[in-house]
């Protein structure tokens, strides 16, 4: 049996029945915790809110004495976690719809916003259906690279790509920005693959949100501090340095730590329900950590589970993440994890070694970890429709 964190050297061969049942089990799991879903939820998301809110509050307010270096550091923290929070915890999984069955107008994905430079709606355009639906299919997964890195070995190297440590230090301290472009699609621009007026709404949308977040970040509350309006533009900026770093280290650990595998678009061509859970369980890697640390981070450190059932709120994944890791040992399924210094380090190896070219890395595409024994015979069921 392969270990729990790597993808087995020897593809593990699985037959078709077998890959339907594990469909089957994930979605008996799912309608359960559906079923289950009532007040301590509620109570749970509301106690995010209320949290959040009351750093936003403190670290704003903290900023008036920024002249004192204790409380511009205390306001600094407060208004990082305020916008971890919103990011992470709120603003991704409220956009996903985990929240939708409240029927609460102000926690639902149709109206919420997020204090990010990206509007939401474009986001889950992006992220919500081409990713989780698509998720590491080289051609069609966005996120897989978003455009300019080489970020799996079945990208064909070329001499851009010596830059590659360079583009992702970049994009890990103005993430949220890389997150509002890359619905722009300007590499595909850059081909002729799409043309400037394609995006002219987007652009549209774009500048009046990232003007909203730039006024008041960086003129608005500093101009309300008086006097102190340099401390404060540099803690709100440093509040935003920190979220962007924090952001990008879970999103990154989640999706292209060693061992996640990707797929061509021929593997995924016509895949059943219980193959398209496959493709996400392999595709993704989660972090272990403590309660805290899993709601800093969103609670995609359990990203396994996220990529399964992406509109289950996520303080559930802690609790069917033990289900997820037994079914994959029943089955000899790699279930990818580690701590954050781990999966990091292995991102960051990844990044500098896929920035060299194979002659010199020796690195070929990543064998499949599973496949199916026998020619697919089974009916085939639509693919779930991520929210």
């Amino acid at each position: 049996m392969p270990t729990l964190t790597d993808t087995p050297s020897t593809p593990l061969a699985l037959s078709p029945h077998e890959v339907e049942e594990i469909g089957r089990r994930l979605d008996a799991l799912r309608a359960r915790i559906t079923a289950d879903l009532g007040a301590r939820d509620r109570e749970y998301i509301l106690s995010i809110i209320k949290t959040q809110r009351g750093c936003e509050v403190a670290g704003r307010s903290l900023m008036y004495l920024g002249f004192l270096p204790p409380f511009w550091l205390a306001g600094v923290t407060a208004l990082s976690l305020s916008k971890i929070l919103n990011n992470m915890e709120l603003g991704h999984n409220v956009c996903h719809g985990q929240w939708d069955w409240m029927n609460d107008p102000e926690i639902h994905s149709s109206t919420w916003e997020w204090d990010l430079v990206c509007p939401a709606d474009q986001w889950k355009y992006s992220h919500n259906y081409i990713h989780h639906t698509y998720t590491n299919i080289r051609g069609r997964d966005r996120d897989l690279g978003y455009g300019f890195l080489r970020i799996d070995e079945g990208q064909r190297w070329n001499p851009y790509y010596l830059g590659n440590p360079v583009y992702a230090f970049t994009l890990m301290l103005l993430v949220e920005w890389g997150v509002m472009l890359h619905n722009l699609e300007v590499d595909n621009i850059v081909r002729g693959r799409r043309r400037w007026s394609d995006i002219k709404a987007l652009l549209t949308g774009q500048w009046r949100k990232a003007g909203k977040q730039v006024l008041k970040d960086y003129i608005l509350f500093p101009l309300l501090s008086g006097p102190l309006f340099l401390p404060t533009l540099a803690g709100n900026t440093t509040a935003n340095l920190v979220r962007n770093i924090w952001a990008y280290s879970i999103i990154f650990c989640g999706h292209f730590p060693s061992g996640t595998q990707a797929f061509t678009e021929e593997e995924t061509a016509n895949e059943t329900r219980g193959e398209w859970y496959m493709r996400q369980m392999l595709g993704s890697a989660n972090i272990t950590g403590s309660k805290p640390f899993h709601i800093l981070a969103g609670n995609l450190s359990h990203q396994i589970e996220h990529h399964l059932f992406p509109d289950l709120p996520s303080n559930r994944y802690s609790e069917i993440a033990p289900e997820i890791r037994a079914l994959c040992e029943k089955y000899g399924l790699p279930y990818n994890t580690g701590p954050l210094r781990a999966q990091i380090g292995s991102v960051w190896w990844k990044i500098f070694r896929l920035a060299l070219p194979p002659i010199v890395t020796g690195n070929t595409p990543q064998p499949a970890a599973v496949v199916i024994r026998q020619p697919q015979q089974l009916e085939r069921e639509p693919l779930p429709v991520p929210h």
